[in-house]
């Protein structure tokens, strides 16, 4: 702990020492600018009216004078100078862009802001060219930039977090953040850039500032931040099993704790991905987190935000290996929405989904107390969701597996089916209520005849515990009427 505060420290250190950098190299640039134009035309302009040198920081420490060079001019465009100096000019370009503005005022600080949204397209062109190998230097500069300009601490959010009822919040700032963020793809995507050398500058403490900025209420950042992630993920193997556990910390206090978060559907999103690159079989490690954490985000009241995605999690898992099929269906039940109708709706169809690939073994582990779950299902008042639970039978893989043991299911299902035929109010229903019954009664016609005649049992018994409990209070009352009250005796009114 001791080591990690201490290298925390220097990296905030250093951070503001380079903002400071690029701040003083900006006042003496824009000193020789003329102030009667709001707006210059163009980055060519401003290099050919500051000549001045960028002073050189000897106060400071070796390594910050090493990463910024002090005879580069950082306006001069790449054309003009040599081979040999332009990754000194790289360098000394990304230390101008290491000051950041207040852009909830567009007319503020308007020039610098062009000086700045100039230099940083000049930077996405090179990086782009991938002309220059980076050095440990240029690699430094890089990530200092991206961690002044991009990572932050947002205000707290007073949002519901309940699906895609809210509008979404634009940040005034994301014109200069968007630049920011595609020069720090196509350097992580630049075959320029070595990932041995760079690995410990695009380190731990990085990828947990920048999984931090998921939480952005900004859906454009969000999908920026996605990308840069699986680029991440791919180029840096030695760094995959901290991503996933750090992404694996988040959806846990999500789940366990808040419930509240902005951007659980693109980190689900880049996790499939992440899924369907897994090696076979399976290590446990990955099957514990299909438990622990996707499993456990079903419970969560805003499912609806992120449902596509966690399905397509699940999905990659039982496509690796059918026999977490019955995993997730156990998973399911345990947590299933009972006063959710919405919700309700959306497992039935994930379990669909689900039972549709499961082999025969797997489903019977599953089959009773499943189907005890789609009886419910089918019984309820909500037309939807009594809807849904039949239309599993028009699923021909469904309908297979329940004609290879219909003598564990049809009984369950038969006293649901006939307590609709008889009472169930939607019209809907009733007629997908009549279809399955006779799709069940042709599918084997005696076990139909044997759980009619049970039920019809069943039904005459209830009646007559329901006589005999009236017969029993009739008595009570009367012979309660015949005894008068006195005293303080009470009476129920």
């Amino acid at each position: 702990s001791v080591f990690l505060s201490e290298n925390f420290r220097a990296d905030v250190d250093l951070s503001s020492e380079f903002r400071n950098l690029g701040e003083r190299m900006f006042k003496q640039l824009l000193s020789k600018l003329p102030r009667k134009s709001s707006k210059p035309d163009s980055g060519g302009d401003l290099s050919r009216s500051s000549s001045a040198p960028v002073p050189s920081n000897s106060g400071k420490r070796t390594s910050s004078s090493a990463v910024f060079p002090s005879t580069i001019e950082p306006l001069l465009p790449f054309k003009d100078v040599p081979n040999s100096e332009k990754l000194n000019l790289f360098v000394s370009k990304i230390s101008l862009c290491c000051v950041t503005f207040d852009f909830s005022d567009q007319s503020k600080n308007s020039i610098e802001k062009d000086v700045k949204r100039q230099a940083l397209l000049e930077l996405l062109d090179f990086v782009g060219y991938g002309s220059v190998r980076f050095t440990e230097p240029a690699v430094l500069a890089v990530c200092r930039m991206c961690a002044v300009n991009l990572f932050r601490v947002f205000p707290p959010s007073y949002r519901e977090n309940d699906g895609d009822d809210n509008e979404p919040v634009f940040d005034p700032a994301w014109p200069h953040l968007q630049m920011v963020y595609d020069l720090l793809l196509k350097f992580i995507t630049s075959p320029c850039l070595d990932a041995k050398m760079s690995k410990k500058y695009l380190n731990h403490g990085f990828i947990l500032r920048l999984l931090d900025l998921f939480d952005s209420e900004d859906p454009r950042e969000r999908e920026c931040l996605k990308t840069v992630l699986h680029r991440l993920y791919g180029k840096f193997m030695v760094h995959r099993p901290f991503i996933r556990k750090s992404m694996s910390n988040i959806f846990y206090r999500f789940v366990f704790e808040t419930e509240k978060h902005g951007g659980i559907a693109e980190l689900l999103e880049v996790f499939g991905s992440i899924v369907s690159g897994f090696a076979l079989p399976l290590k446990e490690e990955h099957k514990m987190f299909l438990w622990r954490v996707l499993i456990p985000l079903h419970k969560a009241k805003s499912l609806g935000s992120y449902f596509q995605q966690l399905t397509y999690c699940v999905a990659q898992f039982v496509d690796k290996e059918p026999k977490l099929g019955s995993v997730v269906v156990k998973g399911l039940l345990k947590f299933w929405p009972v006063t959710n109708s919405q919700k309700e709706v959306m497992f039935i169809g994930e379990v669909e989904e689900v039972v549709e690939g499961m082999s025969v073994v797997e489903f019977r582990k599953v089959m009773v107390p499943l189907f005890l779950r789609v009886a419910c299902c089918v019984n309820s008042c909500h037309f939807q969701v009594s809807e849904r639970a039949l239309f599993l039978w028009n699923n021909d893989q469904i309908v297979n597996l329940v004609a290879h043991n219909r003598e564990a299911i049809l009984p369950i299902m038969f006293a649901a089916l006939e307590k609709n035929a008889e009472n169930h109010w939607n019209q809907s229903v009733l007629n997908l209520t009549l279809n399955v019954r006779k799709m069940l009664c042709e599918m084997d016609e005696d076990l139909f005849m044997s759980c009619h005649a049970r039920f019809q049992e069943e039904e005459a018994k209830q009646c007559s515990v329901i006589e005999k409990r009236k017969e029993k209070w009739a008595r009570l009352e009367s012979a309660a009427s015949m005894k008068p009250v006195t005293g303080k005796t009470a009476v129920l009114v």
